[in-house]
This record gives C-alpha cells, sequence and structure tokens, in this order.
C-alpha cells in the first residue's frame, strides 16, 4: 500500500506509543518498524569549526521519518561535493520515537464482506515520527568562516523537505 500524504500526521496528537523492553505483553504497540533514518552525525567529527548554523523549526509540527531523512541527504549531499567529507560536521538532533498507525479500510467491489469498518479501529503501526515545537533546533551544521554560504544553502534546501517554515540561525 502507498504511502499517506504527509499532511495526515502532521499535527500534534499524543496516541498511545508504549513500546516496553522489559515486558512486551504490557505493549500497547505491536510491531514497532524500525527507524528509516539510521545515520545522525556526518562529516569531521573531531575537528574544531569557527561557525556553527541551526535549523529551526517556526511551527510545532510533527514530522515523518522519512521527510527527516530526505532533508539529511540532501543537506549532506550537497555540502559533501562543495567542502568534502573532512570539511563540515552535521547533526541530526532529533530522534523519531512517535510511531505512526494506520487503520486500513478495505475499498472497491464487495469490500463490504470482509472489511471490518471502524471494529478495532486502533490501527497497525505503519512509521515513526519526530514531535518538534516551535523553536527547537532540528539539524546543527559546523564549517569554517569561509564556507558560511555553503553551509546556508545545505540547511536551506534540508528545509525545503520538512513540512513546516524553518530559520537558519548563525552562531
Amino acid at each position: 500500500m502507498a504511502l499517506r500524504p504527509g499532511r495526515t500526521v502532521r499535527r500534534i496528537k499524543r496516541p498511545w506509543t508504549r513500546v516496553s523492553q522489559r515486558k512486551p505483553k504490557k505493549s500497547y504497540v505491536v510491531g514497532v518498524p524500525y527507524p528509516r533514518i539510521h545515520v545522525f552525525e556526518m562529516g569531521n567529527k573531531t575537528k574544531q569549526f569557527e561557525v556553527t548554523l541551526e535549523l529551526k523549526v517556526e511551527n510545532s509540527v510533527q514530522i515523518r521519518e522519512n521527510a527527516l531523512e530526505a532533508a539529511r541527504i540532501v543537506a549532506n549531499k550537497y555540502i559533501e561535493k562543495v567542502l568534502g567529507k573532512e570539511g563540515f560536521f552535521m547533526k541530526v538532533l532529533k530522534y523519531p520515537h512517535q510511531i505512526l498507525r494506520e487503520h486500513s479500510l478495505a475499498t472497491g467491489a464487495g469490500a463490504d464482506r470482509f472489511s471490518m469498518g471502524m471494529r478495532k479501529a486502533f490501527g497497525r503501526p505503519k512509521g515513526r515520527a519526530v514531535i518538534i515545537h516551535s523553536g527547537e533546533t532540528l539539524m546543527i551544521l559546523k564549517v569554517d568562516k569561509a564556507n558560511l554560504d555553503n553551509a546556508k544553502e545545505a540547511l536551506r534546501r534540508a528545509s525545503t523537505k520538512l513540512p513546516t517554515p524553518c530559520k537558519i540561525i548563525v552562531s
């Protein structure tokens, strides 16, 4: 089944997303999908850079993990192409803890025979998301002063993949 549009999960609501490690029978959600984003730190982790840029979110929103991964990939590809692997350090600060559920209804001819309607409509886990509130930092990018414009462009490209307007803060 295809992925639903991002607007269906953008609003923040707190469903039961308990996943217990010690007592799995107490978990509300069974079969949590693995996160699609695996790499959170990219570039040179040891070098001290002169400038730090932050990508701050303007609205409180729920960001799906595939949007977060797309933002990370597009920023990393651009900055790596321009500066190389050792010329920057980028980190994604948020982790997708929120579990998204979907109650898929059968459609088409004869769907009424095997569809359950809204009975047991808790939904099956289909993905993960990050809950982020306005003013929080989603990504940081550290570069030298000479590469400030390239870093701003990389974060601008990353912000186009996110479902909310973002600000780039230079410190």
